[in-house]
């Protein structure tokens, strides 16, 4: 199989670890990577053989793929160019800063057949892959994702930075329009919002109470779902899947018993296996499982709980 041709744009936090990633892999070559600090582009181009570039341009039409780990004002930008150049696009999340700008990168991919995937990298934590997503109907769901402050993502609000984590994957799991949204936050560190909750109610009458702090003491991301006979919890910090079923004896006279069942899965690289994913897609040209019309979606919810939130 022919090698591809891949770079990274952006060689920030993220960016150097999507460069190690594409260099690991037997069927790619790292290329290139960019950044408008020269210096910071070398570094991480030194490590894996690569050229280190200040301007993706120069880069058009010369790889087959490429990881955008820009600031998110930058997505939509960039991300038009290299489609529009024939190159296949792994943006992260949040997609673009506009459902519009979203929606004009999707028709591109679509109109050239390109893969278009959006780096929502929870949807790779083996946790969250264990569900079984046919068994799956819940009725109820409630989600957690709290972080101490760090100030390196601040570029955009909690919503956009860590809610939309939990927001991308339920509307995966729930598979159904959103009716109404209530939603309150507020700043305390930051110009920004930095602790949020939404309650998202869906037309198949599911409930959705979403919950995001980048100001806690402590890290904890869980979800919870609820459903008629059966709870499941995901814990996606310690990648720990909780099933608990009614069984079919009864531990109270007419109230059936609890059965739990529990799966612990090894500690894995997320992101390794996003760029797989997206590399396999490129391959056989199967939809990724986040795809631009996912990020979309998912960007779409966010926006509009911020608005709520900042009216």
């Amino acid at each position: 199989m022919k090698k591809l041709k891949c770079a990274v744009i952006g060689t920030g936090y993220l960016g150097k670890f999507h460069a190690e990633k594409y260099a690991s892999l037997p069927d790619c070559e790292l290329v290139a990577v960019v950044d408008i600090n020269e210096e910071a582009a070398r570094s991480v181009a030194e490590k894996h053989g690569a050229k280190a570039l200040s301007d993706y341009q120069s880069l058009l039409g010369q790889v087959d793929a490429v990881s955008i780990v820009v600031p998110t004002t930058l997505h939509h930008k960039v991300a038009k160019d290299f489609l529009n150049s024939g190159v296949h696009v792994l943006v992260e999340k949040p997609i673009t800063v506009t459902v519009a700008e979203a929606d004009e990168l999707i028709a591109i991919a679509k109109e050239k057949k390109l893969i278009l995937q959006v780096g929502h990298l929870e949807r790779f934590n083996p946790a969250i892959l264990g569900l079984d997503k046919t068994e799956s109907k819940p009725v109820f769901i409630e989600s957690h994702r709290l972080s101490p402050f760090n100030p390196r993502a601040n570029d955009v609000s909690v919503v956009l930075d860590l809610m939309i984590h939990d927001i991308d994957i339920i509307l995966a799991l729930v598979d159904s329009e959103v009716e109404r949204i209530d939603a309150s936050g507020t700043s305390v560190l930051t110009q920004g919002t930095d602790i949020a909750n939404a309650r998202i109610n869906f037309k198949n009458g599911c409930v959705a109470n979403v919950t995001a702090s980048r100001i806690s003491m402590k890290t904890e991301r869980k979800m919870r779902l609820f459903q008629p006979s059966a709870y499941v919890s995901v814990d996606f910090q310690n990648k720990v899947l909780m099933k608990y079923r009614t069984g079919e004896k009864e531990m109270f006279p007419g109230i059936p018993e609890i059965v739990s069942e529990e799966s612990v899965f090894e500690a894995s690289d997320a992101l390794l296996e996003e760029i797989k994913h997206f590399v396999d897609c490129i391959h056989t040209g199967k939809n990724p499982l986040v795809s631009g019309e996912a990020g979309r979606r998912a960007l779409e919810t966010a926006i509009q709980i911020t608005q709520l939130i900042t009216q």
